[in-house]
């Protein structure tokens, strides 16, 4: 208001100017920031993995899986699979990818039963999780011929120890492996900007079909890679994908209509770095 009672119009400082030009700059760049070319013109990824390699891994799912022409990606745990070793044999001559998942499943000791094996996250440094690392490489070699170049932290943990002395062991994974898988998250993986050593990973376990769908509605966003997750096969469950829902889930992923491209981990990692 000026002396005379009558209102006016406050003119914008140059600071208010600057902000303005510049959030209009960002916009803008934001507007014309390209999209990321998946092949086919596909507007995302998906790869489909399974953590622990359990028997319902082998017996239900890699039939499924073979049947409809995909390769998924498995992070297995060498106790698991020598009690269906012949069958993880030949899913490996057929071309599904292995990853490691270390070899004590080590992740959070508020699981009893890890706790009680001295194999917690809390209880065990740096020095244990190298030497699960390489304990599980070597087993893996030995039994499928593979040393993998993927990796899979169990429980999606990347931590050891506990309070002020927690470290990190993504940097022995981003060392030591091509990609590090976590789980359960909440976003896909932008590939412009994914640590590859910590990629997301979205549990399909307990869900129906139509969940499944609206989960990549959900996180599929521009151009985001998408890593399913699911554990044991066959009736649905909090560690079990529903074999049913999975062929429904692949055939959809097949429907160029949808515009995903299906791949496994290690296939769309490289193609993405090949990208950049």
């Amino acid at each position: 208001m000026n002396f005379n009672g009558n209102t006016t119009q406050r003119q914008p400082g140059k600071w208010h100017l600057a902000l303005l030009i510049g959030a209009a700059w960002l916009h803008a760049g934001q507007a014309a920031e390209p999209a990321f070319n998946y092949p086919d013109k596909n507007r995302n990824a998906v790869s489909i993995s399974f953590d622990d390699g359990s028997a319902s891994q082998v017996q239900l799912a890699v039939p499924l899986l073979e049947r409809l022409g995909v390769k998924a990606t498995f992070y297995l745990l060498p106790y698991h699979i020598r009690q269906q070793l012949p069958l993880w044999q030949q899913a490996v001559k057929n071309g599904h990818e292995i990853g490691n998942h270390t070899s004590s499943h080590t992740c959070t000791g508020n699981f009893r039963w890890l706790r009680n094996r001295d194999a917690g996250l809390e209880q065990v440094d740096l020095a244990f999780m190298q030497r699960d690392l390489q304990a599980s490489q070597a087993d893996l070699q030995r039994m499928l011929g593979v040393s993998p170049r993927h990796f899979a932290y169990p429980c999606g943990q990347t931590f050891v120890g506990r309070g002020r002395a927690v470290q990190s062991y993504v940097p022995l994974i981003a060392e030591q492996f091509t990609t590090g898988r976590t789980w359960n998250n909440e976003t896909g993986n932008d590939p412009t900007y994914a640590d590859f050593a910590q990629l997301t990973g979205l549990k399909i376990d307990g869900l129906t079909f139509n969940q499944m769908r609206q989960l990549l509605e959900q996180y599929r966003e521009q151009d985001k890679w998408l890593i399913l997750v699911g554990h044991e096969v066959g009736v649905a469950g909090p560690y079990s994908t529903d074999l049913q829902a999975l062929e429904q889930l692949i055939h959809y992923l097949q429907d160029p209509a949808n515009g995903y491209w299906l791949a496994p981990v290690g296939e769309v990692a490289s193609y993405i770095r090949q990208q950049q």
